[in-house]
């Protein structure tokens, strides 16, 4: 059957509640088991770029080295088997496509990717749920250390041709409507030929009540170290793009809401670490705790973040003389984001029948 030329649709920033027409599903996500995240080598929105270059870094090892198929990683990031590539074929005529940037951390990307997509999954039983991972060099490093496949978004949107999809739905695990989710709709109009409805679902962060949505699951999921004595700094990638003002206004609107011991950064951008120290210097605190601002716990969590090398944001607060504990959970273990995810993506589902 000829298709006819898709309408390539954008989600309401007024998130729905009702049933999607083209992927419809329950009314609330189920909460399944708990992780860029996202980002490209030159720059991140919800992920791992630095992930992506020692990756790169790893590959160039292992051919100069002599030792092709072996991996020069020494830690263990768990067992690759336990996750699911969602790669099957037979997908049926509704699709739902996940888009992440990835993570080569077996263990988080099955407790935060993994159970996004699983969220998704309860959310919209009409739709088969899909995987697509945007570093290519993620998806190779992952390939060549545990023989997983894992489709890049090019790949994934052929295989749904290939399947005769017809009403195909993308949903990002993007934090910010930034340069990479521009570059996933781009390429998503490419295909809009190839299938009768297509939608491409907002990020995480998107509209007030997102804001407000994610400040209550952060909030919630730290309220044990919310004692007056502890700084709870939370730390995000950031972007060269203006949609790096995220992370400026989720500060405001936890000023603004009372949880005034709580600090966001960021790796690459602004707020920076020494804003985020110097602020925290203001106060009284004797102890920090550190959480990742993004979807997965993977290269920036446990380096940038919680490595013990210098410039790390876990020695500076030392040498500041703060107790620093690490929480190494990315947003996407946390119930209320994996929800929000799956309302973003009914969202763009019921846009297709408006």
């Amino acid at each position: 059957m000829k298709l006819k030329k898709a309408a390539l649709l954008f989600a309401a920033a007024a998130l729905t509640a009702g049933m999607a027409a083209g992927c419809s599903g329950s009314q609330n996500a189920a909460s399944g088991s708990v992780e860029e995240t996202e980002g490209t080598p030159k720059t991140s929105e919800s992920g791992d770029q630095t992930e992506a270059s020692r990756a790169a870094q790893t590959a160039l090892q292992t051919q100069t080295s002599g030792e092709a198929g072996e991996d020069e990683e020494n830690y263990d990031t768990g067992d690759a088997t336990l996750d699911d590539p969602r790669n099957q074929d037979e997908i049926g005529e509704k699709e739902l496509l996940v888009v992440s940037f990835g993570t080569s951390y077996n263990d988080s990307r099955r407790k935060t990717i993994g159970a996004i997509e699983d969220a998704m999954e309860v959310a919209m039983p009409d739709c088969s749920v899909r995987r697509g991972f945007t570093s290519q060099m993620i998806i190779d490093h992952i390939k060549r250390r545990d023989d997983v496949s894992i489709d890049n978004v090019e790949e994934a949107l052929d295989r749904a041709v290939k399947n005769g999809v017809k009403t195909l739905v993308i949903q990002p695990t993007h934090l910010m409507n930034g340069l990479e989710y521009t570059d996933l709709v781009n390429e998503a109009a490419e295909y809009a030929d190839a299938f009768e409805q297509v939608a491409v679902g907002e990020p995480l962060l998107t509209s007030e009540d997102d804001f407000k949505a994610v400040i209550q699951a952060i909030t919630d999921a730290t309220r044990e170290y919310d004692d007056g004595e502890t700084a709870v700094c939370f730390m995000g990638h950031g972007t060269e793009a203006e949609s790096n003002q995220v992370y400026a206004r989720l500060q405001e609107m936890l000023r603004a809401g009372g949880f005034e011991n709580y600090f966001v950064g960021t790796v690459e951008a602004e707020p920076s670490l020494e804003d985020v120290l110097g602020s925290v210097k203001e106060g009284s605190y004797t102890k920090v705790v550190l959480e990742p601002l993004m979807i997965v716990a993977g290269d920036h969590a446990n380096n940038d973040m919680a490595g013990e090398e210098e410039g790390s944001w876990k020695t500076e607060f030392e040498k500041a003389g703060y107790e620093v504990t690490c929480v190494l959970r990315g947003l996407g273990e946390l119930e209320p984001i994996r929800n929000l995810f799956a309302e973003h993506a009914r969202a763009a589902a019921d846009s297709l029948t408006k």
